[in-house]
């Protein structure tokens, strides 16, 4: 007796759930009530019947027909379900329930999810080289007040490219410390500079600019070639 409950129990086959779906449902916009409608017509779809109707699906939750109604055709207007008609061999035309538009859309968030995560490795792996970067140009360790200043700038929009490039121009004016850094961000935010290009044209611009005031002021023998002091700006 018990071999043939068992037996029984096995003919009544699995379904098979992706796991993704299962864990993700809620975030595509699904809640447990459509994703059990979801389920139902996928297990009535592999037992021959493609074409359930809200009674048979309500028979098997706590809805009543009327609601299973309005969850399927909530889930028609989602995009996760789709009525098909197509011809039998007879030539008599039926309609059918099919869940492509369900696995295209688990196959869309998936990627989307992939590529939400590739950038959070993207982010930490370009907030680790920039602490390198640093480092290597100051020739040491950063202190926990430099780095907590680096990681703000990172938190206040400034794009990695824009904080490189303001860690050149200090290495270039010679002024090779956080609060003349600080400095440069605040002036090109300030005047919309976004780009590295912007920045690089920004600074010579003022570099010039001050290169023909020293001439007036400066002997010809004791010229140099001045930079630009954001700090004085």
């Amino acid at each position: 007796m018990l071999k043939d409950n068992f037996l029984a129990w096995m003919k009544e086959g699995n379904i098979s759930i992706p796991s993704f779906l299962l864990s993700h449902y809620k975030r595509m916009g699904l809640n447990e009530l459509e994703l059990m409608v979801l389920l139902h017509i996928q297990h009535y779809n592999e037992k021959g019947n493609s074409f359930p109707t809200p009674d048979q699906i309500s028979e098997r939750m706590s809805v009543d027909s009327s609601q299973c109604s309005s969850l399927l055709r909530r889930l028609i207007q989602k995009g996760f379900l789709q009525i098909k008609e197509e011809y039998r061999e007879d030539s008599i035309l039926f309609e059918m329930y099919t869940l492509d538009p369900m696995y295209d859309k688990l196959l869309q968030f998936f990627l989307k999810v992939q590529n939400e995560t590739s950038s959070v490795q993207v982010e930490l792996e370009t907030e680790e080289s920039l602490y390198t970067v640093f480092e290597k140009e100051f020739g040491r360790p950063l202190s926990p007040f430099e780095c907590e200043t680096l990681a703000m700038w990172m938190e206040d929009e400034h794009h990695f490219t824009m904080i490189k490039a303001a860690l050149k121009e200090a290495v270039i004016s010679g002024k090779l410390n956080f609060r003349y850094i600080d400095r440069i961000l605040f002036e090109w935010k300030k005047n919309g500079i976004r780009t590295p290009e912007q920045a690089k044209t920004h600074g010579q611009k003022f570099r010039l600019q001050n290169r023909r005031e020293k001439k007036q002021d400066i002997p010809q023998a004791n010229k140099t070639v001045p930079f630009y002091n954001w700090l004085e700006q």
